[in-house]
């Protein structure tokens, strides 16, 4: 650097490294800090034009320059495809990594970005997000000729394979959100993609009729499933090295059907063999409705993060067995997280109804006698019927439990009453310690270590 003005020239020390160097910093920046770097030195007059790598965020243009234009989404997005494109053809070597989010509902854009995108060749890591989420017509797409990609990550759009598709040999990492397919290619898809290996993130949508899913993962470790009403059939035939699994519902579904109840409940039983486990909907709701395997259990299973609905507007009652029959499949659990979605007082309460159903009758779970040492009760407001309950229940049944944590974002004016009623609880575990943690202050508000 010169020690006057500050600025490079070729001779600075920067200016100097490799080539390769030089690009690999450049591809740090954001594009436009990148572009703007011709005019610090001749050394680095159109070296942007090798970025391998570009991530093109929309909402963020759209926010610093679309607004003060006063542009609707959709004007905006005709101008920021143009830029895009114009970028893209600027580049003189291959892209590696391409990531852009836009807005549309026409695929003629997109299309004719991905064919420019095929023209320089070497693309690995694929992301088109869409954030026009409202349109009932997604942009059409096909990824004739992409062979090599490693990384393909969609959203908001209808994915078609070409004729003769036969396979992505090195994908490792899928994920399709939002995403029209239909069965058949779908199920092309996951056949031909036999090197999945780090995740799959899928919510999808049916073109016409029904989704009816067939899915082998040989060597996949992450699978997210995130159910739709157009799911009607999945079957999970192999997934081996699967570690981790979470299995949600769209935030669209249009009832509680037993049919959806039956694809979760497959998704579910599909994924034995894991060793960390999300049920990220209402289980006590949708299991009720269907017969429960009775001899099933997962072997492997340390981990549970358990979505429990405590929502106004809902009419049913809690149903016992269902918890029963989580904690018979589970004799090895570990770590529990009991996460509370919603607000109601009322259907707060029935939580620790269930509670107190479960208490009357010594079921004999082995992960409570054996394994499960650690256990996380959180909720949004602190409720003080239902985590006292709910709190009561571990520590009078969980004999190596070492650590049970409450954790609340509003409601610290009830943990004296909270901390009041754990106090009476003569707990079976001899080294247990019960922690209550307000997550928006960050910080333990209190630790009662209980050696009774």
């Amino acid at each position: 650097m010169c020690p006057k003005s500050e600025i490079p020239t070729d001779s600075d020390r920067i200016s100097s490294l490799p080539l390769e160097i030089k690009i690999s910093l450049l591809s740090l920046l954001d594009v436009k800090d990148a572009v703007r770097t011709s005019a610090l030195a001749h050394s680095w007059r159109h070296l942007w034009t090798h970025l391998p790598r570009l991530r093109l965020n929309y909402r963020k243009e759209r926010d610093q320059l679309g607004l003060g234009l006063g542009l609707t989404d959709a004007a905006f997005h005709t101008m920021w495809m143009e830029r895009v494109v114009h970028l893209v053809s600027s580049l003189r070597g291959p892209i590696i990594d391409f990531r852009l989010s836009y807005y549309c509902s026409d695929h003629q854009s997109v299309s004719s970005l991905l064919n420019l995108l095929l023209q320089k060749g070497g693309l690995r890591k694929l992301w088109l997000c869409n954030y026009n989420h409202t349109s009932s017509v997604r942009p059409l797409i096909s990824l004739s000729g992409f062979h090599a990609l490693k990384v393909l990550k969609l959203s908001e759009c209808h994915l078609v394979l070409p004729t003769g598709f036969c396979g992505f040999n090195h994908l490792t990492k899928l994920q399709l959100l939002g995403t029209q397919i239909s069965s058949d290619d779908f199920n092309l898809l996951i056949r031909t993609s036999r090197n999945l290996t780090s995740s799959v993130r899928l919510e999808l949508e049916a073109v016409q009729d029904p989704l009816s899913l067939n899915l082998s993962f040989p060597l996949l470790r992450f699978l997210q499933f995130i159910v739709t009403d157009s799911v009607e059939r999945v079957s999970i035939t192999s997934a081996p090295c699967l570690q981790e699994a979470c299995i949600l519902h769209g935030f669209h579904l249009t009832s509680t059907s037993e049919k959806l109840a039956r694809v979760t409940l497959g998704l579910v039983t599909g994924v034995a063999m894991v060793s960390a486990l999300t049920l990220g909907f209402d289980a006590f709701k949708y299991f009720s409705l269907v017969a429960l395997p009775f001899n099933f259990t997962f072997p492997r299973l340390r981990f549970l993060t358990l979505y429990v609905f405590i929502c106004s507007g809902d009419e049913r009652m809690y149903d016992a067995s269902v918890w029963v029959w989580l904690l018979r499949c589970m004799p090895f659990l570990e770590e529990l997280e009991l996460t509370l979605v919603g607000n109601d007082s009322s259907r707060a309460n029935e939580v620790a109804i269930l509670m107190r159903e479960l208490a009357k009758k010594n079921y004999g779970f082995a992960c409570l006698n054996r394994t499960l040492r650690s256990v996380t009760i959180s909720m949004d407001e602190l409720k003080v019927t239902a985590s006292v309950t709910m709190a009561q229940y571990f520590l009078l049944n969980a004999k190596v439990l070492k650590e049970l944590k409450i954790v609340y974002v509003i409601g610290s004016e009830v943990v004296p009453t909270v901390i009041g009623e754990l106090q009476k609880v003569e707990i079976i575990s001899s080294d247990a310690k019960v922690v209550i943690f307000d997550s928006k202050k960050k910080r333990e508000i209190t630790m009662l270590y209980m050696n009774n």
